[in-house]
């Protein structure tokens, strides 16, 4: 196939630490002739290299990747390589993520609950340089826009900020607070505060409920995507 033929496609680098995923998405788009899997990836050093080897038109990631943070990923890819579009197709609830992921530079919100036939449909409208997000999510921000910031949240959770959220996730899938921090590359204390900003705002009085609670999330959250597949 010539390299014209090649351009002539929409070139996607799918990024998710579970290789089944990418599995699933890989045969997707191998079904629809209009698009190329142009690589993929498991964590974000790798990724960013692949972003400037083969200047894709859009990146597909997951939020959660073992060696770091996926709304600094956005942010980084971005910054390398601004033309690209990035869709997050995550197992997060879009309720938290998707506002976060679009003001990191994401072009679109897709959880992983929905039909992959909705993660297409994303890759065709991000890549003509429109922004995909679900009827509520958008009806969300449009909520948040007109009303306030305050009138549509809807879980505690709602209250972290971008950095305390990874953090409480982060511990919710097993990191210590030195692996995280490693991840982040912060030092131990700076980790450590977010965490307790995130147990006074969500009102634990100890780590210990603290962590209890973030791995209940995350375990509801996988069960959600498992019981979709």
């Amino acid at each position: 196939m010539s390299s014209e033929a090649v351009r002539d496609k929409t070139q996607i680098i799918v990024v998710d630490k579970h290789p089944a995923i990418r599995e699933v998405l890989q045969s997707k788009i191998e079904d629809h002739p209009e698009m190329r899997l142009e690589a993929e990836s498991a964590n974000s050093e790798e990724t960013l290299a692949l972003v400037e080897q083969h200047d894709p038109d859009v990146v597909v990631a997951e939020i959660s990747l073992g060696d770091a943070d996926g709304l600094t990923l956005i942010q980084e890819i971005r910054s390398k390589v601004p033309e690209v579009r990035i869709l997050v197709f995550s197992k997060y609830n879009e309720d938290l993520y998707a506002e976060r992921a679009i003001e990191a530079g994401a072009s679109g919100y897709v959880m992983k609950t929905k039909p992959t036939e909705d993660v297409i449909r994303a890759i065709e409208l991000v890549s003509e340089g429109q922004v995909f997000l679900s009827r509520h999510v958008s009806s969300r921000i449009l909520s948040r826009l007109v009303r306030g910031s305050g009138d549509t949240e809807t879980s505690p959770l709602e209250k972290l900020t971008d950095r305390e959220l990874t953090v409480f996730r982060k511990i919710g899938e097993g990191h210590s607070v030195r692996q995280i921090a490693d991840q982040l590359d912060l030092n131990r204390k700076t980790i450590e505060t977010y965490r307790r900003r995130a147990k006074e705002k969500l009102g634990y009085e100890t780590v210990e409920d603290l962590l209890r609670h973030a791995v209940q999330w995350v375990e509801q959250g996988t069960r959600e995507q498992a019981d979709t597949e």
